[in-house]
């Protein structure tokens, strides 16, 4: 039996795992933090164990569908609430039918826009495209202008990447508005088909999950449920082991850990971040290694709140609201959880738990604060955007120090540059959200076709 280590226990990591143990291979997965999942983590809060990290995955991709399934899971959906913009100090309704900020009718955007940012966005103007790839702010902006990249893009972006919409990639972040202008088509016929396509509730039904999924308890439960089946079937899971050294030998490769021992394994898959992933490579791969270093990071920072129960009459019937940042305030958007999650809300009637984000791409001062300074700004804003709250019974600040990679112009080259480099090794292939998304889906994605890759070097299917 092939043995395969696994460097990184994020849900890439986890993933690449588990797929490997499903084709009958021995698999030990290295974590240098003290627990596994990377961003998908629960605390408890006031006395309940609560998501401060991702909170929801895209049940109908079909990396979420095979996963869950194979887990025996009930995904849980969210209530089916609007969310809003808090632009220019009012609480606008999230525009119905865009993608991605582009909007299938500009009529749908007054009051978020002005009448004149209206006019503007309703004649839709060709994009000027000259090369392999564009920004998705320069995109939409040459389309229906600045104000729609500003009060709408922006803000959305911001929610997925932390991102600067005039900085990240159309072809990677969006690629179906990537085709679109490619080959001169309507972004606004697009979005308008996209949304017929998505017109099926949010709701799951007897045929079709929730668009978006969740799980009871969180989404940050996910990673113990995939330890738990991972040793089950035999499978190692070791936290707080550091991967100093990555070196190939005639049989496979030699790891080197932190502590000085040495462990050698028939292949590798290397699931962490961008920057780890290239020291690693440093030795082995080095072009691969300085194209990895210049993907850059975003940080960002959690704010969770718990309330008196009685807030949830003063706030509004939304699962949230995002804050474009051309109005400058420190967070980025705010999610209403116990509104959101109904089994959040049944399980303690007693409190509300709500949280905002900070943190934007290129803006690390701003969290280079203590946490009580970031955790009194957010709630100042939050009660600047909802109206007074009493004082939270308990908060909880995380920070996700260079948590989301950022895709500028150019990623999927770079992405194709990097994986031919590696390719060049013998039994190692790389997986996680520096390459092809960040999202819950993609992710699981990259680890499974990781895993593939290195178990079709170690076993070909001829030898099957």
């Amino acid at each position: 039996m092939v043995e395969v280590a696994v460097i990184g226990g994020g849900i890439a990591g986890l993933s690449t795992a588990w797929e490997l143990l499903r084709a009958g291979a021995r698999v030990t997965v290295l974590e240098s933090t003290d627990r596994v999942g990377g961003k998908l983590r629960t605390e408890s809060i006031a006395g309940s164990m609560v998501d401060i990290g991702a909170e929801s995955m895209l049940g109908r991709r079909p990396e979420t569908r095979a996963l869950v399934a194979e887990l025996g899971l009930d995904v849980v959906a969210p209530a089916m609430l609007g969310a809003a913009v808090w632009s220019r100090g009012e609480m606008q309704p999230m525009p119905r039918g865009t993608l991605m900020g582009v909007p299938s009718d500009a009529a749908g955007l007054r009051g978020l826009l002005s009448d004149d940012e209206v006019e503007r966005a309703a004649q839709e103007q060709p994009v000027e495209f000259d090369g392999d790839d564009i920004s998705v702010g320069d995109a939409v902006e040459q389309a229906f202008g600045p104000a729609v990249v500003d009060r709408l893009v922006e803000p959305l972006l911001g929610g997925v990447y932390a991102g600067d919409a005039r900085y990240l990639s159309l072809r990677a972040c969006v690629p179906q508005l990537y085709d679109v202008v490619r080959e001169g088509r309507s972004l606004q016929e697009a979005a308008a088909a996209a949304s017929r396509f998505q017109a099926t509730p949010a709701a799951a039904t007897d045929d079709e999950p929730p668009v978006f999924a969740g799980l009871r308890g969180g989404i940050g439960t996910l990673p113990q449920i995939m330890v738990d089946r991972l040793e089950a079937g035999g499978a190692r899971v070791r936290t707080g082991v550091t991967v100093t050294g990555l070196e190939p030998d005639e049989r496979g490769w030699m790891l080197r850990q932190g502590d000085g021992e040495a462990q050698r394994f028939d292949g590798v898959v290397v699931a962490t971040p961008g920057p780890a992933t290239a020291r690693l490579l440093e030795a082995s791969a080095p072009t691969a290694a300085q194209l990895l270093r210049s993907i850059e990071y975003a940080s960002m920072a959690v704010i969770t709140y718990a309330f008196p129960g009685s807030v949830r009459e003063q706030l509004p019937e939304q699962s949230g609201f995002l804050v474009p940042p051309l109005d400058g305030r420190r967070i980025k958007a705010s999610t209403f959880s116990s509104l959101k999650w109904p089994w959040l809300g049944q399980q303690r009637p007693d409190l509300v738990y709500a949280r905002v984000s900070m943190g934007r791409f290129r803006d690390a001062e701003a969290l280079q604060r203590p946490d009580a300074v970031l955790a009194a700004d957010g709630l100042r804003e939050l009660r600047e955007a909802v109206g007074e709250l009493p004082a939270p019974v308990a908060v909880n600040v995380k920070r996700w120090g260079g948590g989301l990679p950022q895709y500028a112009t150019g990623h999927v080259d770079l992405v194709a540059r990097i994986r031919d480099e590696v390719a060049c090794l013998p039994r190692i292939s790389v997986a996680g959200a520096a390459y092809d998304g960040v999202g819950i889906p993609a992710c699981i994605g990259s680890g499974r076709a990781a895993a593939r890759a290195v178990h079709e070097q170690l076993i070909p299917s001829d030898s099957r």
